[in-house]
């Protein structure tokens, strides 16, 4: 992935395809945050298949006036395609979609309207509130699983789903086998649970996890790797200092997500107890959490970590492998969990 250190302001909601095509929005910022003056622009920037830079293109949003900042959020939906959303969390929220890299855009709302059998090559899997209808998402007793469109940038509800209590919370994007996961609480016993779909989303299987918890927590992060699905079940702790981003237990499957062990508790003090995003599986039981403060490494499964180093980094799902994403400027995609591909975006005069 080439770099574009010179672009302006700072970057965020990166999205890629798989023929290597991306989208990103920038913020350029000017004022005192502080005090609550001043304004942002907001940019577009768009690398196309086989391009050597990321260059701008017309950005359908408005300037944004201090202290309300960027709240903008973009989803990438195949080559050339995309989905820019303006930060309102409600149905009327306003969108604009592209299908031609960026250089024209439609305008739209979040509203979802009807039905879709399947996830087509290149949707992202969302949620939205199904009741109260129209509710924002602290008021929302019961979701539903909604597919983005890479056709117009439309929201279509899922019809068949998984069986996982009011708050589903799935993965945007499917893994590098073509399945798509969702995490919630099994019905019966109100423990944590996950559910796989290998054709598109038109029949699910659930699996409850061995869960060292009663609850169901908040939700499970999981990525698929060469030789085994982990599982990093997120909810509050017992014990130890509190943290942000807790996690509970590491699981592992080695059948496809069928059946799984719980190869790590988190427990008072040791390490890791954070995880931001998702874990990055690698071959031979090689599994990494990057952590709040630290990344930890294992070689066994997750069974024993050892730490990696100082400094936080937040990893995603996207069509070319896991991003890493760290402060301001650094990036890094991965598609085996060992090797890394760097590069740089928006850095502020043009060095990380």
């Amino acid at each position: 992935m080439p770099s574009s250190p010179g672009l302006p302001g700072w970057a965020h909601s990166l999205g890629f395809a798989r023929d290597g095509s991306g989208f990103a929005l920038l913020a350029e910022c000017e004022g005192d945050p502080a005090a609550g003056t001043g304004s942002c622009r907001q940019h577009v920037a768009v690398r196309d298949a086989g391009a050597k830079e990321w260059v701008l293109r017309r950005s359908p949003l408005p300037d944004t006036a201090m202290p309300e900042g960027v709240s903008a959020h973009l989803l990438a939906l195949g080559p050339g395609r995309a989905l820019v959303e303006d930060g309102g969390s409600g149905p009327d929220a306003r969108t604009w979609f592209t299908r031609d890299g960026g250089r024209n855009w439609r305008a739209g709302d979040r509203r979802t309207v009807g039905t879709t059998p399947d996830i087509p090559a290149g949707a992202v899997l969302t949620a939205d509130c199904a009741a109260p209808a129209g509710a924002l998402p602290d008021d929302c007793d019961r979701k539903r699983l909604v597919v983005v469109s890479p056709q117009d940038g439309r929201r279509r509800a899922l019809a068949r789903v998984p069986l996982l209590g009011a708050q589903p919370r799935p993965a945007e994007q499917p893994e590098p086998d073509g399945s798509w996961w969702v995490s919630g609480a099994d019905p019966l016993s109100g423990r944590a649970a996950v559910a796989v779909s290998r054709d598109a989303g038109r029949s699910w299987t659930v699996s409850r996890l061995p869960s060292p918890a009663v609850g169901p927590g908040w939700y499970t992060a999981v990525a698929v790797g060469q030789d085994a699905v982990y599982a990093a079940e997120m909810g509050e702790l017992t014990g130890g200092e509190p943290v942000k981003n807790p996690m509970r237990a590491l699981h592992r499957s080695v059948d496809g997500g069928r059946t799984w062990q719980r190869m790590w508790t988190t427990g008072r003090e040791r390490e890791p107890r954070t995880l931001l995003g998702l874990p990055v599986p690698g071959p031979g039981g090689r599994v990494e959490i990057g952590g709040e403060l630290s990344g930890h490494g294992s070689v066994d499964g997750g069974r024993t970590f050892v730490r990696l180093g100082d400094g936080s980094y937040f990893t995603r799902r996207t069509p070319l492998g896991l991003l890493r994403e760290q402060a301001p400027c650094q990036y890094a995609l991965t598609a085996d969990g060992v090797r890394w591909s760097e590069f740089l975006l928006a850095c502020e005069d043009g060095e990380p």
